[in-house]
């Protein structure tokens, strides 16, 4: 072990705990607040006895203090009746929302909201491989105040997929946004500065492992441990401005946790999505039993699909002193390319 991983070793260790220490004191509050609540009102029931007595032997021939008082009564028990209602109703909500293993939700992410998750985060974080999916990983990973910032500095390792910038995918979703100030060039910055800290988490021991999907991305995906971060990549909206939800992993097969987890790992298993090579800069394709089958430059100049396969409606005519041009397809490879062209925009 070296010392680096010692030094993080011994910081979750401590981390974990003075986080028991911390609960175990809040838990010894909690029961001295209810045992002076209890007092208290112990206490105190002769003063509202005799407070109540004479408040009753004033009104009681009063007509009009009792339509009052029972007029109160009356609004009172409806309203009891309803918060009754309305608590069961939330008691059936609340189970449902458990056995799915939904712990939090965070419509929009304002500053306190944004803080809350970032706790979080760094809570479950420490000494943990976090396994991400997301768009350029910009706002997650490289900025200062991105959810994972600062989780990957005391994490062991981290598989990270993301959305290769020179796909029509990326493109597609740049497009989707409309923001003038978000440019595709903009974009392939920001996956560039993911890579480049992704190449230094590696450079200090940390296991790192980075791949690029081709399709339209769906999910803003965080794993830590048994926590689960999740959002939905709107077609037509920025990512900041979706809700978030938290899952937790428990005992019941049927909860969101699992089976957003087996997403990711089927994402993550699939022999079409190459893996990035941080000392080459090279995509690397793999076959069925994971053996490499080819590598091609990270970058612009490659001009094949996500399999290889060069786009049919790319293909060269050559016209002669070796000038040539990239023909549309007809016949049957029209109607392919067609379909391949409504494929990105679903």
């Amino acid at each position: 072990m070296t010392q680096s991983a010692t030094r993080e070793f011994v910081f979750v260790k401590t981390f974990a705990r003075i986080r028991a220490i911390m609960n175990g004191l809040g838990q010894i509050g909690y029961h001295l607040a209810v045992l002076l609540l209890s007092a208290s009102i112990a206490l105190s029931l002769p003063a509202i006895a005799h407070t109540f007595l004479t408040y009753w032997a004033r009104v009681e021939n009063d007509k009009t203090s009792l339509l009052i008082l029972e007029a109160i009564v009356a609004s009172l028990l409806i309203i009891f009746a309803n918060a009754l209602r309305l608590a069961f109703g939330d008691r059936a909500l609340a189970k449902m929302a458990v056995d799915a293993g939904l712990v939090s939700y965070y419509p929009s992410h304002a500053p306190r909201a944004r803080k809350t998750i970032q706790q979080l985060k760094q809570r479950q974080g420490a000494g943990r491989t976090v396994m991400a999916i997301g768009s350029s990983g910009y706002g997650t990973l490289t900025d200062q105040v991105g959810d994972l910032a600062s989780v990957l500095e005391r994490c062991t390792g981290a598989k990270i997929l993301l959305v290769n910038p020179y796909s029509p995918a990326a493109r597609a979703r740049i497009s989707a946004i409309a923001d003038p100030d978000y440019t595709v060039e903009l974009f392939q910055q920001e996956v560039r500065q993911s890579i480049e800290l992704l190449k230094r988490l590696r450079a200090i021991g940390k296991s790192v492992r980075l791949k690029f999907y081709s399709d339209p991305p769906l999910v803003k995906l965080v794993i830590l441990g048994d926590y689960l971060w999740l959002q939905h990549y709107h077609p037509d909206l920025n990512i900041r401005t979706m809700p978030e939800y938290v899952l937790k992993h428990n005992s019941n097969d049927h909860g969101l946790y699992t089976f957003y987890y087996h997403y990711f790992v089927q994402r993550w298993g699939s022999h079409e999505i190459p893996e990035y090579d941080l000392d080459t800069d090279e995509l690397v394709y793999r076959g069925l039993q994971g053996k490499e089958k080819r590598r091609v430059p990270f970058g612009p100049e490659e001009e094949t699909d996500q399999v290889g396969v060069p786009s049919p409606s790319l293909q060269p005519i050559t016209l002669g002193r070796g000038l040539s041009v990239h023909s549309q397809p007809t016949g049957k490879n029209a109607e392919c390319a067609t379909d391949e062209r409504a494929k990105w925009h679903l």
